[in-house]
């Protein structure tokens, strides 16, 4: 039998986690049932967690340690998978355990997405540059677009073909987030940019590192936005394959995220200066039009 207030404890923990380090998400997440939405909470929780193991790792810690840490928590995935949840690690990851068993009590979530996920970050550990943008789209769809596979799977769908708009929607947001980054992971030393696409725009390394918004770099961001932009366009064509309740978040994800796109636009695509961001105001004022757009829907 269900112990449900430690689990209610767990979901709350996830709900902390999300609200604290995801506002976009967070927002939209406001407008899913509550079992949905406490579900999505254990998702970014798990994913933050593992994220947040190499982010904030020592550099001097960070092959070893770090990996060995992340193999940890791999076990512990699959031990939920197996249908043991026991304590593996500290006090935050069992509620984040607890929370994602019960999760996976309600919704087939293939245990091969959190799998992909744990490689895709740990590519943090070994890649600080990218030669190609396949490269760079493998690292996207590990990091990002598995967790719109496996959110899909709480938002349910009525068709398969949901599937393949979600990876896009998953790539368009990382996207979003390496062109509204570039000052911090240039702090960083990393370059997520593909050096091809560097080289075809006559951009160097040197010009991102030392921040310099340059007439070709300027050209380079603009591919970039619109590339995303491509990508968005794709993964809205996708909304309407998922439950009429869960449409109105998705859709919002996906507006304000394309918004901040919207914003290095009239930044003049120079993201050095400061990070484009929505305000709440600004999240709060997408929800009418994007109502009407799921309200609109034909599936």
């Amino acid at each position: 039998m269900k112990n449900s207030s430690a689990i209610e404890q767990a979901y709350e923990h996830c709900r902390n986690v999300t609200f604290h380090h995801a506002k976009t998400f967070y927002f939209a997440s406001l407008f899913l049932q509550k079992e949905k939405r406490k579900a999505c909470y254990a998702v970014y929780a798990f994913c933050r967690y593992v994220d947040d193991l190499v982010d904030n790792a020592p550099k001097e810690s960070l092959i070893d340690d770090t990996i060995q840490l992340v193999e940890k928590w791999r076990k512990a995935i699959r031990s939920v998978y197996d249908g043991d949840a026991r304590d593996t690690l500290d006090k935050s990851t069992s509620l984040v355990m607890k929370a994602w068993a019960d999760t996976l009590s309600q919704y087939a979530i293939p245990s091969h997405l959190p799998e992909e996920l744990i490689e895709g970050v740990l590519m943090d550990t070994y890649l600080d540059r990218f030669d190609t943008f396949d490269e760079l789209y493998t690292y996207c769809y590990k990091v990002a677009s598995v967790v719109g596979l496996m959110t899909s799977e709480i938002f349910q769908y009525s068709h398969s073909d949901a599937l393949p708009h979600a990876i896009d929607l998953g790539i368009a947001m990382q996207l979003t987030n390496i062109c509204r980054d570039i000052a911090e992971d240039a702090d960083r030393g990393r370059i997520y940019l593909p050096k091809e696409e560097l080289i075809a725009f006559n951009v160097t390394e040197e010009d991102i590192l030392h921040k310099q918004c340059t007439p070709t770099f300027q050209a380079l961001m603009k591919f970039q936005v619109e590339r995303a932009n491509a990508y968005y366009d794709s993964a809205d064509k996708g909304i309407p394959y998922l439950d009429r309740d869960s449409r109105l978040t998705v859709q919002l994800m996906s507006t304000n995220y394309r918004r901040i796109l919207n914003k290095l636009q009239s930044m003049e695509y120079n993201p050095y200066p400061k990070r484009a961001h929505l305000t709440f105001s600004e999240k709060l004022l997408a929800v009418p039009r994007a109502y009407i757009q799921t309200k609109q829907m034909k599936q």
